[in-house]
């Protein structure tokens, strides 16, 4: 990979700083080293777009979500280092062919954040690769997925599958399942797990601290005999939560488009997730899971009703499947982007 010898930060800093640097030197990369190719798709980072334009290719640009909106709130001096960047991305992302967002909810940031665009961005959906969730549970599990696998099975699972950081919002599946035991009988709960997974870095430390963050609050609500904690799952682990899974609890709000409502649906497991963000365009309300305000009150009526209403979970996860097959599958999305790059051609 060209670049790839410079480094990501300085000192856990700078991030942007780094991530420009590393898009500078791929580009003239791009310019010196290699063929010249039709059409380049760019995303993320948007700087290379007013490079690229100085070879003859055509340039889509993905915007996952504007940068700037990312950087969050900080000290003066954060805002003034940001400065200079927040400008080259505006500038440099209206440079492309074509731009393409990942949602609707991403398109209108998109508009309210780039005052200068002259036209709104088309919406381009993620897809997954279907094929990687096709394989069956398997049946001579390695030691650690039967143990994991142990602790399920027989249960009632609900499953929240993010990574360990704040901004995803799991506070709110702990304090949901709480409010789901006061709902209960001691014996129906009982019969009842919570699973909190997703990505993991020790090295990370907002990773580490979240986690125990919320270990804290498990204990504090309760529920800790009943929480089953899983950093860093491995696919065989994955396929033992969304097999003995009665439905994913997806809590972030505001989320640009969410892949997670996507895996879900596909594996036949109705969305509990915030009515707001990417997951209003992924998730149909009632019929492939259940959109709700970002409240435990909200979240826990959502897992009673998937308790108590006999054959709904597997209702909406049919309907969920049959929906990421039409919509969001790579044949689907391939389809969409051809559409995108052929009049370029002309």
């Amino acid at each position: 990979v060209h670049g790839d010898f410079l480094p990501r930060s300085f000192m856990g800093r700078l991030h942007i700083l780094f991530a420009t640097l590393r898009g500078v030197y791929l580009s003239f990369a791009l310019l010196l080293l290699e063929p010249s190719f039709d059409v380049l798709i760019i995303d993320q980072l948007s700087i290379p777009v007013a490079l690229l334009r100085l070879s003859t290719s055509k340039i889509i640009f993905y915007c996952h979500f504007p940068d700037l909106k990312l950087a969050g709130k900080g000290s003066f001096l954060k805002k003034l280092y940001r400065l200079p960047f927040d400008f080259i991305e505006e500038k440099t992302t209206l440079m492309a062919h074509r731009i393409l967002v990942n949602s609707k909810f991403t398109a209108g940031v998109f508009n309210e954040t780039f005052r200068s665009a002259t036209s709104s961005p088309d919406v381009l959906y993620p897809s997954i690769n279907l094929a990687s969730y096709d394989v069956p549970p398997p049946t001579n599990l390695s030691g650690s997925a039967e143990e994991f696998a142990e602790m399920l099975r027989g249960k009632k699972c609900f499953v929240s599958i993010n990574r360990f950081e704040r901004k995803k919002n799991l506070p709110l599946c702990l304090k949901a399942y709480a409010e789901l035991r006061d709902s209960l009988s001691p014996s129906e709960f009982s019969d009842t797990r919570l699973v909190i997974a997703g990505g993991w870095d020790p090295r990370v430390t907002e990773n580490v601290e979240h986690k125990q963050e919320l270990e804290t609050l498990a204990r504090d609500l309760g529920v800790t005999s009943q929480v089953v904690f899983k950093a860093s799952f491995s696919n065989e682990e994955r396929a033992v939560m969304l097999s003995e899974g009665i439905a994913v609890v997806y809590t972030p709000s505001e989320e640009h488009f969410g892949i997670v409502p996507l895996e879900a649906m596909y594996c036949r497991r109705p969305i509990i997730a915030c009515n707001s963000g990417g997951p209003t365009e992924s998730v149909l309300h009632e019929t492939t899971g259940f959109l709700c305000e970002s409240t435990p009150a909200a979240f826990s009526a959502a897992m009673r009703r998937l308790l108590d209403e006999k054959g709904l979970a597997k209702k909406m996860g049919e309907a969920g499947r049959k929906r990421v097959m039409d919509t969001f599958s790579l044949a689907s999305f391939a389809e969409q982007l051809d559409a995108v790059v052929q009049p370029l051609l002309l």
